[in-house]
């Protein structure tokens, strides 16, 4: 949390940094690194297919095939407008960002608002903000929200396509790039699964990443909170009400996360409309 909200270091420096802590330090001194296996009630059954050894060729093919998907598109787009197109951009950043997706949506989307917001300047931060209090309206993964920073960003600058069809190019080159890499990982990975479950060095590992990722989740929530209760650079205090109403309602009484979202998009209405 402080690495990322006071001196602003990037995201995959801090799951980096986080993994290799835990790897040292499940060797050096492992009864403080325990892998998070240890509490796991028992080994994960898989099936028969699951088991066979995995090959180099079958590898190198997966790699291959995963990588002509991802980046085909992103070189069309380069040879078509430009590599210093929009849509470049959006390709590279967003592969990054698919590339240390620990700890999911929650984890990663500070390092996306931190970048689109504040490096590349494609959105504003109340757009930012505009774009996970959509996600939230929906049962669909938080993740979706790089799908609408894509398509902000190709709004906001279209040159040479219409705000339009940049915007939906950028949607799409967005969510292309951010799930193939993931598809990638998991075609290569699923036959080392069973062999990979109970390694000491990389239980030690991946706990250390996700009591990073529980920093990174705080710093999502603090810099959320800070554009949503100050407005114009005053507060404001109907957010502030309802923020505070719904922490007390789902932590004493246990609120349900379906009228709370609902109640609260009317509340806001009713303020909206009233105010």
């Amino acid at each position: 949390f402080v690495a990322l909200f006071v001196f602003q270091l990037p995201f995959p420096f801090v799951v980096i940094t986080a993994g290799i802590i835990g790897f040292t330090g499940g060797h050096l001194k492992p009864d403080a690194f325990l892998p998070l296996s240890d509490s796991h009630p028992g080994p994960v059954s898989l099936s028969q297919e699951s088991r066979e050894s995995p090959t180099w060729t079958r590898g190198i093919w997966v790699t291959t095939i995963c990588l002509l998907l991802w980046w085909t598109p992103v070189a069309v787009a380069g040879l078509l407008l430009g590599w210093q197109s929009i849509l470049v951009s959006e390709a590279i950043f967003f592969s990054k960002a698919a590339m240390v997706t620990f700890g999911g949506a929650y984890a990663v989307l500070p390092y996306v608002a931190q970048q689109a917001v504040g490096q590349f300047r494609w959105l504003s931060a109340p757009q930012m903000v505009d774009g996970l209090g959509l996600a939230e309206t929906t049962p669909g993964p938080l993740i979706m929200v790089v799908l609408f920073v894509g398509f902000i960003a190709g709004w906001n600058h279209p040159q040479p396509l219409t705000p339009v069809a940049m915007a939906t190019w950028g949607a799409l080159m967005t969510t292309w790039v951010t799930f193939v890499p993931c598809f990638m990982w998991i075609f290569l990975g699923a036959p080392h699964v069973e062999r990979l479950y109970g390694n000491a060095r990389l239980g030690s590992t991946l706990a250390a990443i996700t009591a990073a990722v529980v920093g990174v989740v705080a710093n999502l929530s603090v810099w959320f909170a800070a554009h949503v209760i100050v407005r114009n650079g005053r507060p404001d205090f109907f957010a502030i009400a309802v923020g505070l109403l719904v922490f007390a309602g789902m932590t004493r009484w246990k609120w349900n996360v379906v009228p709370v979202v609902i109640g609260s998009g009317l509340a806001g209405l009713v303020h909206q409309l009233l105010w």
